[in-house]
């Protein structure tokens, strides 16, 4: 049984063409309904992906564990959910959105929980690998559950909200991560990091399961819509051309060179991402910032800029129904700002604002990137298309922090570390000019189904 009901007509009777003006206060009151449960899956998904940021900096000391140990293990989350990403979105297509993510968070949040108990390496990067088998799935199932609500020009708006709870976590999960490694430090026997892991994982449980009683598979099955919304709704979706069935869709998108294009494109954002997921911590702490707290306070406003980035460059490349440049440029000028940041070592300040200049553009490019592929791909190469571009990219969740891990073992220092994943970035930004042709990106002129 599919969930890909915004293409069913919603009764016998063929309503007149919605005004812009209606649809414009459908679609709002489905952006108010649908993205806060959203935006909180996601962040508490990413919160669980990220703590270990944090939480290495008392879990390498109590265990004994290197950079390098820290940075394989956090990494070889991304292997697993690479495997897994493009059958677990398939799933996702089967089974609905309810039960999908219910499932989702539930077991990602138990492992996240069992953190806790992690004494050797072995173990660390057993629970990591596990996490990102639970995982896979999500990112893409919710790009793809984005298709089922809003049509291509609207879609840059609401990925741009989704991928903001990405920054957001990273605002909230610094000070609180610091403050809950700081204050339970020693309680009832466990270390900081172990309550860390603990208090964090456990709301994911209980939302995933909130999440399967109030959310909607798709318009159709939304009780919060009136009939005459439904149709709007559809009627909208419509217009952008059918979604089909992804039966059959997996073979295609193997098969379909843009997914490789627009996975490689996004392999080059994520190592830049997850620079600052995995190491921004490490990286505030390397400018003589020893307090944990304080550490986490500083954390907050790169991330804050990033939240910012999201909401803009997505608004943006909406406004002017244009997403290459909004790719591009961004992600250039957040690589010169990274890079640079390690050549300031004597003004915190400084370093700082050049965190949040870099935050502001990989992470605000993200957005702009995330409205291209529904797009871009189409039909029933859309679903496991979607997929595998996150499963590409992935990996170099996995590359970036094994990468300077290694590095930062071996010289004692992050930044050659950090100019190559500058170096990266530009490849992406580079591979975008020449690759995406910008006629293909412009909002509501996607390819035709079967185009190659």
């Amino acid at each position: 049984m599919t969930y890909l009901t915004p293409t069913l007509s919603v009764g016998s009777t063929i309503a007149a063409p919605s005004s812009q003006i209606e649809q414009d206060a459908v679609f709002t009151k489905v952006i108010w309904r649908l993205m806060p449960m959203i935006f909180v899956a996601y962040l508490l998904a990413y919160l669980d992906r990220i703590n270990v940021g944090y939480a290495q900096l008392q879990m390498k000391t109590a265990l004994d564990f290197s950079d390098a140990v820290y940075g394989f293990g956090a990494g070889l989350f991304f292997l697993s959910y690479l495997l897994l990403e493009v059958p677990s979105n398939m799933l996702f297509e089967r089974f609905g959105a309810r039960m999908a993510i219910m499932r989702i968070m539930v077991l990602w949040g138990i492992t996240s929980a069992a953190m806790m108990f992690v004494q050797t390496p072995m173990q660390f990067y057993g629970l990591r690998f596990l996490l990102g088998v639970f995982e896979a799935g999500m990112f893409p199932g919710i790009l793809l559950y984005l298709t089922y609500w809003f049509p291509s020009a609207r879609r840059g708006k609401a990925t741009g909200l989704f991928l903001f709870s990405l920054p957001v976590a990273g605002v909230l999960g610094g000070p609180l991560s610091g403050w809950i490694m700081t204050h339970f430090d020693g309680l009832s026997g466990l270390g900081g990091w172990q309550w860390l892991f603990l208090l964090e994982g456990l709301p994911s449980i209980v939302f995933g399961v909130v999440w399967y009683f109030v959310a909607a598979n798709g318009p159709r099955d939304a009780k919060w819509l009136s009939r005459e919304d439904k149709s709007i709704v559809i009627e909208a979706l419509e217009a952008d051309g059918p979604v089909s069935s992804a039966h059959g869709g997996f073979r295609d998108a193997f098969k379909n060179p843009r997914v490789y294009l627009l996975g490689l494109i996004f392999f080059t954002n994520f190592c830049g991402v997850y620079t600052f997921s995995f190491w921004l911590p490490t990286i505030v702490k390397s400018m003589g910032v020893t307090d944990l707290t304080t550490v986490g306070s500083l954390t907050l406003i790169p991330y804050a800029f990033g939240a910012l980035g999201m909401l803009f460059i997505g608004r943006s490349s909406d406004a002017f129904q244009e997403r290459r440049l909004h790719i591009v440029v961004p992600t250039i000028v957040g690589a010169v700002a990274l890079s640079s940041s390690t050549l300031i070592t004597s003004s915190l300040v400084l370093s700082i604002i050049l965190l949040c200049i870099a935050a502001f553009g990989i992470l605000g490019s993200a957005s702009a990137f995330w409205a291209v592929p529904p797009t871009y791909l189409t039909g029933k190469t859309r679903p496991a298309g979607i997929a595998l571009v996150s499963s590409i990219g992935a990996f170099g969740g996995f590359i970036s922090p094994a990468l300077i891990g290694a590095v930062k073992t071996h010289t004692g220092s992050l930044d050659n570390g950090l100019y190559f994943m500058t170096l990266l970035l530009c490849i992406g930004a580079l591979l975008a000019v020449v690759a995406l042709p910008a006629s293909m990106l412009r909002v509501g002129t996607g390819p035709v189904e079967g185009a190659h």
